[in-house]
């Protein structure tokens, strides 16, 4: 089939189609990629030095105390990785107890960061390069400095407002008192020192040595429990895939402690339903799709957390189909309906995607959770933590409660494609509770209804919030807006620039005639490029 372009949709970009591709949401991430390719690295050294590249240059979605996932395509089979760390051994219930809620920021939020360990067990298993090779470009931005770019700049001042208070925060991140703005050059040296000394040590150092000593040492000075056995004892976990089918799609996702399996369970309930009847944009496919979801996210909170804990319901039960057959016949063609808990919160995020000629992709993701994470930066390292214990409950009994070594639930989730047993899609939606239903929104647009990757990109999308309330993208049709709330959906109208709670897609689809195409997100600073 020759590939088609249809630009249905207000867009700034085309798709890129080459031999070798880097899709992510910043322009210089997707060049130090495509270095890699181009001095005969793979896929995988390409999303490293892309995923390096991006703690230094969106510092406002992810940082080295980032927590990752992987997917990746080897050429011969599909791999998962599962880089996100677990509670500090002094977490127990009994810390938080009086508390309604877990701390969103400050030193109660940092879990183990395991992106750098994610970095070094990607490159020891599968890179061609050398990690020190691999890592120059970011060592090389944050030495000299690079220009900060629009999106980046807007996101950074709001991080500032609220997080100028946090230990170590306005040293790292608010020179002269202030965040840089848009087009200003920033340098962050002592970053630059903390990714050689990871580079030189493959990793450890960031978990056994001078780094992890840095680190561990300011949480003991801010009363904190995460210590020097905590990031010793970290490793990251080979943990597979999950998957469901629609038609002839296998939709790859990693095993909770994700929300990946939202995507899977509404995929796997859509089969079920009208939806191949309807257009693309048709209002009642979008009805189909939310209601889907909804009841994907009422199962998700009451029963995902870390696998280890998924013990009266299991992720196997979740993505059951004859279970899912059975979700899917609570919705109605006529009607919205409530059927339970709502989303979490927004998140700050990077997503990135690589393939190379020999047929590998990679489909990887890190995230401080919210923008700056927990808002702690380890002074003299550059090193930004994390608040991913943020995402644990207080509940009694709760499968997510926090517990000592528990990895909390996560909301960032790389995405896979699989068509007929061959690798067909790369991709992700970052962006905190957009994540899954952004999935299932990009494998629809290209896979059912045929969109090429930018196209799907590029539509207009809708976030379910709670109960019956969506929030969908000003570009939604004000004719669709009305006959979803017809439906009993409660919209709201969001602008571009609300906090971009639509998230950032990056996709990288494999060609039937060889070859890829890729699209990025315009809601983003970012950019595919290839060879």
């Amino acid at each position: 089939m020759p590939f088609r372009h249809d630009a249905l949709y207000a867009s700034r970009r085309s798709p890129v189609l080459a031999d070798n591709l880097v899709s992510t949401s910043h322009p210089l991430a997707a060049q130090a990629g495509l270095s890699m390719l181009a001095r005969g690295g793979n896929a995988v050294d390409a999303a490293l030095a892309a995923a390096a590249t991006l703690t230094v240059v969106e510092p406002t979605g992810n940082g080295l105390g980032s927590d990752a996932f992987c997917i990746l395509w080897d050429g011969k089979e599909l791999h998962g990785l599962n880089a996100s760390g677990g509670a500090p051994a002094g977490w127990t219930p009994e810390r938080f107890k009086g508390q309604d809620s877990m701390p969103f920021r400050g030193w109660e939020s940092v879990t183990v960061p395991g992106a750098v360990a994610a970095w070094a067990a990607l490159s020891d298993r599968f890179g061609k390069l050398d990690l020190a090779t691999v890592l120059a470009p970011a060592i090389s931005y944050a030495e000299d400095g690079f220009l900060v770019s629009p999106v980046i700049g807007a996101l950074w001042a709001r991080g500032a407002e609220i997080l100028s208070d946090q230990p170590g925060f306005a040293q790292s991140f608010m020179p002269g008192g202030r965040a840089p703005v848009a087009g200003e050059r920033f340098r962050h040296p002592d970053q630059a020192q903390s990714l050689r000394m990871i580079a030189d040590t493959k990793g450890r150092s960031f978990y056994e040595g001078p780094l992890a000593e840095k680190i561990a040492g300011f949480a003991r000075e801010h009363g904190a429990a995460l210590s020097e056995a905590d990031l010793a004892a970290y490793q990251p976990e080979w943990c597979g895939t999950i998957s469901t089918d629609f038609d002839a799609n296998t939709l790859h996702e990693i095993p909770p402690n994700g929300q990946g399996i939202a995507a899977l369970m509404a995929l796997g309930m859509l089969r079920h339903t009208g939806l191949r009847d309807l257009d693309v944009d048709d209002p009642r496919a979008l009805h189909l799709q939310i209601e889907a979801i909804k009841l994907a996210f009422a199962d998700l909170h009451a029963y995902v957390a870390d696998r280890r804990y998924m013990t009266t319901c299991t992720p196997e039960d979740l993505i059951d189909t004859g279970y899912l057959a059975e979700r899917a016949k609570l919705i109605d063609i006529d009607r919205a309906q409530d059927y339970g808990p709502g989303a979490p919160r927004h998140g700050g995020t990077v997503y990135l995607t690589t393939a190379d000629a020999s047929g590998m992709m990679v489909s990887f993701i890190q995230s401080n959770y919210s923008g700056f994470g927990s808002g702690v930066v380890v002074p003299d390292t550059g090193i930004s933590l994390q608040n991913r214990g943020a995402g644990f409950s207080l509940i009694p009994g709760h499968p997510n409660e926090v517990a000592p070594g528990k990895r909390p639930f996560h909301t960032i989730i790389p995405g896979f494609l699989m068509q007929n047993g061959a690798p067909k899609m790369s991709f992700g939606v970052m962006g905190g509770p957009m994540q899954a239903q952004g999935h299932v929104q990009m494998v629809l647009r290209t896979q059912l209804w045929d969109q090429d990757v930018q196209t799907a990109v590029d539509a207009p999308r809708w976030r379910f919030v709670s109960g019956r309330e969506v929030a969908c993208e000003e570009a939604l049709p004000r004719a669709t807006r009305e006959e979803l709330e017809q439906l009993g959906h409660e919209i709201s109208v969001e602008a571009p620039d609300s906090a971009f709670g639509f998230g950032g897609a990056q996709l990288i689809e494999r060609l039937e005639g060889g070859g890829y195409a890729a699209g990025s997100d315009p809601r983003k600073d970012g950019a595919a490029q290839g060879f």
